[in-house]
C-alpha cells in the first residue's frame, strides 16, 4: 500500500497545483485552505517551491527558485531581491539579520522566508517576467540542477557542461510527465577538473573524463548513481561503469531518471531515495536495465577518472588548488569573475540589490551561485577588478575572508524548519565572530569548512565537512538545552568519505570551546603543508574523542533554549505569534 503522500499526490500534483494554489490565495490565503486538507495542500505547494513554515507560523510559506546551476541572468538577482525587500517580511526582526533577506542554498539555489500565500500569485508575476521559476523547487521531483557555477567561463574546464544542463531543465524538469518521482531527485554534471559540482552526493552526477574512441582522445563524463545525505545513512554515488560522450549523456541521464521513476519504492518513505535503490539493486543490475530498456545506442565503459584532481571541499590543502570559488579567478575569455564569501549564505534584499547594481556596472550583470552559499560576479575586465574590490558591500561580503568564515556552511535551522533541532544561522554567525577572535589557525590554512545542519536530514552538508555539527538536544544543570553532534575528517575529493563523529550531544555553549581545543590540537600536531582532513585521516579519530574537550568560554550562546517550544526563537517570551493576516493565533 503506498504512502499517505503517495494519495495526495495521485490525486493532484505538478503543473496541476498552480491553478489550485492561486485559487486559495485569491480566496484569502492560508485560512481559505480547509483545516483537514492543508496536510495535503501542503505537500502538493511543494512542487511550486512554497513550503509552509513549521508549526507557530501558521499563514506564512517559505519559498524557494530554481535556476539550473546557479545562473543568474542579467536582472533577475534584482527580481529576486525585490521580491524579497516587499514581501519576505515577517513578524519578528531576525537580531544578526533583520528583516527582508534572501537565503543562498547548497543547490546553487535561493530561498526566501515569511511569504503570504495571497502574495504568492504577484510574487510570481514579478520574478517570471524576468525569468526566474519555482516550479519544481521541491516535493517528490527532480530539484535544482547543480553543476560548476562557471561552466561555459572557466578557462580549465575540460568539457562545457552548460548545454547539457539547460537541456535538463528544459526537456526533463520541465516534463509534467515526470512530475511525480518516488522521492526527490537530484542531477548534477560538472565540466571542470575541480569537482565542484559534488557529483558523489547525487542521485546521477556526470564527472569529466577521458577516453580514446575510434583513435582520438574524447572528453565525455563517466556516470555515478545513488549518492546522497541524510538520516546517518549517507552514501557516495557509485560509478555505473558507463562513459558517455556529451552528445550521449541527455539520453543516459533521462533513461535512469525514467528507470527511478518506474522501479523506485513508494511504499516507505525513508527507504526509498536512490541511494538505498542501488543498495537493493546493485551497479550492475542498473546498467543493464538502463541499456536495454531506456536508452538506445551504444555505449562504452568508463573512460579515465579525473578525480584526482578534485580540490573542490575536498579537504586538500591550498597549494593544492581551490577549494570553493571565493576570490578573483580568471576566465577563459581573459575577463575576470569575482566570488564573495557570504557567511551561511543570508544576505539582506538591500545588499542584493546592490549586488545586481555592482554586476551590472563592472561586469555583464550575470551572477552565479556556488554550492558553498556565495554568489559570484561575472564577466569583470581586469582593469575593473581593483575598483570592483574598493566597493562598500565587497567589505562586508569580501574576495578575501578569514578561513572561518570561508568555510562556514549552515542549513534553516528552527528558525522555520519543522525538522530541525537547533537554530542555525544566527548561532553560526556568532560562533564564527568567536572563533576568528579566539582560535589562531596555521598561516598556511586559507580555510578550514565547519558546516552546521540543524538535524540529521543535513541539508548543511555536515557530513562533508572538516567539522560536521548536527543539531541534537542534551540535558545541562537539569535543563533540556540545544546541543550539538562532533564529527571530523569529511570531504568529496577524490576519494569521497564522510565526517566520524568523535562527541555526541555537546550543549551549544560548549561547542566553540571544543572546535578550539580540536583546532589547537590540529595546529601543533600538523606536518608542513598538510590540510585538516589529511591530518585527522593520519592522526586517527580514536585520540580525538578525548581531544575534541567540550568547554565553557566567554562564548556566551543566547539561544540555549530549546527553540523548538517557541513559536520564533528571537520572539520575546510575551510576544504572541501573528499569523499572516496579522491576528493572534488561537
Amino acid at each position: 500500500m503506498a504512502n499517505q503522500k503517495e494519495t495526495y499526490k495521485e490525486e493532484c500534483y505538478g503543473d496541476a497545483v498552480r491553478e489550485h494554489l492561486v485559487e486559495f490565495a485569491e480566496a484569502g490565503g492560508y485560512e481559505a485552505i480547509p483545516e483537514d486538507e492543508r496536510d495535503e495542500w501542503f505537500t502538493r505547494f511543494k512542487f511550486w517551491g512554497v513550503f509552509h513554515q513549521r508549526s507557530g507560523q501558521e499563514g506564512y510559506f517559505m519559498m524557494r527558485l530554481t535556476n539550473a546551476n546557479g545562473r543568474l541572468e542579467p536582472g533577475q538577482l534584482r527580481a529576486i531581491a525585490e521580491v524579497a525587500r516587499d514581501y519576505a517580511t515577517g513578524p519578528v526582526s531576525n537580531p544578526e539579520f533583520g528583516d527582508a533577506w534572501l537565503d543562498l542554498t547548497t543547490r546553487q539555489s535561493v530561498q526566501l522566508h515569511w511569504i503570504r500565500l495571497e502574495d504568492v500569485p504577484a510574487v510570481w508575476d514579478h520574478l517570471e517576467a524576468a525569468g526566474v521559476t519555482t516550479r519544481s523547487a521541491g516535493g517528490d521531483t527532480m530539484r535544482n540542477i547543480t553543476g560548476c557555477p562557471v561552466a561555459g567561463k572557466d578557462k580549465r574546464e575540460l568539457v562545457d557542461a552548460q548545454p547539457l544542463l539547460d537541456r535538463f531543465q528544459d526537456e526533463i524538469r520541465d516534463d509534467d510527465a515526470l512530475r511525480n518521482m518516488p522521492r526527490k531527485f537530484n542531477i548534477s554534471a560538472s565540466g571542470c577538473p575541480e569537482g565542484c559540482a559534488q557529483d558523489a552526493i547525487n542521485d546521477i552526477g556526470l564527472e569529466p573524463g577521458m577516453k580514446r574512441l575510434d583513435g582520438e582522445t574524447v572528453h565525455g563524463f563517466n556516470v555515478r548513481v545513488g549518492g546522497g545525505l541524510g538520516s546517518r545513512e549517507p552514501r557516495t554515488a557509485r560509478p555505473l561503469d558507463l562513459f558517455v560522450r556529451p552528445e550521449e549523456a541527455y539520453e543516459v541521464v533521462r533513461g535512469f531518471v525514467e528507470l527511478y521513476h518506474d522501479h523506485g519504492d513508494r511504499q516507505v518513505r525513508s527507504k526509498n531515495r536512490t541511494r538505498f535503490f542501488v543498495d537493493d539493486w546493485g551497479t550492475e543490475k542498473i546498467r543493464e536495465t538502463l541499456l536495454a530498456e531506456y536508452v538506445d545506442g551504444d555505449y562504452h565503459t568508463a573512460g579515465e577518472d579525473l578525480r584526482d584532481e578534485y580540490t573542490y571541499n575536498a579537504g586538500r590543502h591550498a597549494s593544492d588548488g581551490r577549494a570553493d570559488h571565493v576570490g578573483v579567478f580568471e576566465q577563459y575569455d581573459g575577463r575576470h569573475y569575482v566570488g564573495l564569501s557570504v557567511p551561511v549564505g543570508r544576505i539582506s534584499a538591500e545588499d542584493a540589490l546592490e549586488l545586481a547594481d555592482l554586476a551590472d556596472e563592472y561586469g555583464s550583470g550575470e551572477v552565479r551561485l556556488t554550492r558553498r552559499q556565495n554568489p559570484l560576479v561575472m564577466d569583470v575586465p581586469e582593469s575593473r577588478v581593483d575598483d570592483f574590490l574598493a566597493e562598500s558591500l565587497v567589505s562586508r561580503y569580501p574576495a578575501e575572508p578569514n578561513p572561518f568564515e570561508r568555510g562556514a556552511v549552515a542549513c534553516t535551522g528552527t528558525e522555520f524548519c519543522s525538522l530541525a533541532l537547533t537554530e542555525t544561522k544566527a548561532r553560526t554567525a556568532r560562533m564564527l565572530r568567536w572563533l576568528q577572535a579566539n582560535v589562531e589557525l596555521p598561516d598556511d590554512v586559507e580555510h578550514l569548512h565547519v558546516h552546521y545542519s540543524g538535524c540529521t536530514a543535513d541539508c548543511g552538508h555536515a557530513n562533508t565537512a572538516d567539522i560536521g555539527l548536527f543539531g541534537m538536544r542534551a540535558r545541562k544543570d537539569g535543563e533540556m538545552v540545544e546541543a550539538m553532534d562532533i564529527g571530523v575528517g569529511g570531504g568529496v575529493g577524490e576519494e569521497p568519505s564522510f565526517v566520524e563523529w568523535v562527541r555526541q550531544r555537546v550543549p551549544v555553549d560548549e561547542v566553540p570551546g571544543a572546535i578550539r581545543n580540536l583546532v589547537q590540537t590540529f595546529a601543533a600536531h600538523r606536518e608542513a603543508g598538510q590540510s585538516f582532513r589529511e591530518w585527522v585521516g593520519e592522526f586517527g579519530t580514536e585520540p580525538l574523542v578525548e581531544l575534541v574537550e567540550p568547554e565553557e568560554t566567554d562564548y556566551e550562546d543566547p539561544y540555549m533554549d530549546d527553540a523548538k517550544q517557541s513559536w520564533y526563537p528571537f520572539a520575546e517570551a510575551d510576544e504572541e505569534p501573528q499569523s499572516a493576516s496579522g491576528t493572534a493565533d488561537d
